[in-house]
């Protein structure tokens, strides 16, 4: 299995020639400690990890007061959207992070995203700041902010190790372990510590690939009875343990929640 960090305080990053959009498949699949072993070792002679190896992801998900954006995901539409902000690694001040709209339609997975330094972007999605250098991707986002009036919700992190394809890198794979939640301290930079939101032996396997996957990869999953399934961390967090806040909160008042 996936060893979990030693520690929560590796260097943060930004991936070097930032991709700001992109246009893809995602497929999700759940693991267990020995399919794990098992894919991973068949992966071995057609990828290698990226140059980053393992590293820590934090996300900041803004939503409704009411969450109206993660209770239509999960009804799945055909279409839906969500907006968040993350980093790779815990940012400090002045630490440049993402601002992401990510889509989906039909199964194509479309995210956009602009860099910002940790406190501008909170201020910018606050409404108390506009980004001193503003691209298309900004406007996009101001209309979405103009629209939805998102504030920030919950708080997700995740160890991941992450592999990319050895002749088609646009072909990349991603293990993650260890998701954990809060929705106190909604800042990146208040570290990536929460309560977990799958079990210790649940390992998240995502393939990120523009088309379909090559055949050696599809048989390699029949092979060891990996299938494809349904799971938005974003939306298992509030489906477990944000629909019903009293459950947490006894005598706290319950958000309206269809």
């Amino acid at each position: 299995m996936i060893e979990a960090q030693n520690t929560r305080k590796e260097a943060l990053f930004v991936p070097q020639n930032i991709q700001r959009c992109f246009q893809r498949y995602e497929k999700k699949y759940l693991l267990n400690p020995e399919q794990y072993q098992k894919i991973r070792a068949g992966l071995a002679p057609y990828m290698e990890a990226d140059e980053h190896g393992r590293y820590t992801i934090c996300n900041l998900y803004y939503d409704t007061p009411d969450f109206q954006l993660i209770r239509a995901s999960l009804d799945k539409p055909v279409y839906k959207e969500k907006l968040r902000m993350r980093s790779y690694g815990v940012p400090a001040d002045g630490d440049s992070v993402f601002v992401e709209l990510k889509k989906k339609y039909k199964g194509v997975v479309y995210k956009r995203r602009t860099v910002l330094e940790a406190g501008e972007a909170l201020d910018y999605l606050a409404g108390r700041c506009s980004p001193r250098a503003k691209d298309q991707i900004c406007r996009e986002i101001d209309w979405f902010l103009g629209r939805c009036h998102p504030v920030p919700q919950v708080f997700i992190a995740y160890d991941r190790e992450a592999l990319a394809g050895l002749e088609d890198r646009v072909l990349r794979v991603t293990f993650d372990i260890d998701l954990r939640w809060r929705d106190t301290a909604l800042d990146l930079r208040s570290g990536d510590g929460g309560e977990r939101i799958t079990s210790r032996d649940q390992i998240l396997m995502e393939i990120k690939i523009p088309g379909s996957a090559p055949v050696w990869l599809s048989r390699l999953l029949s092979e060891n009875s990996v299938f494809p399934t349904s799971f938005s961390k974003y939306g298992v967090c509030y489906r477990e343990n944000l629909m019903w806040p009293v459950k947490r909160h006894p005598g706290k008042a319950v958000r309206f929640c269809a």
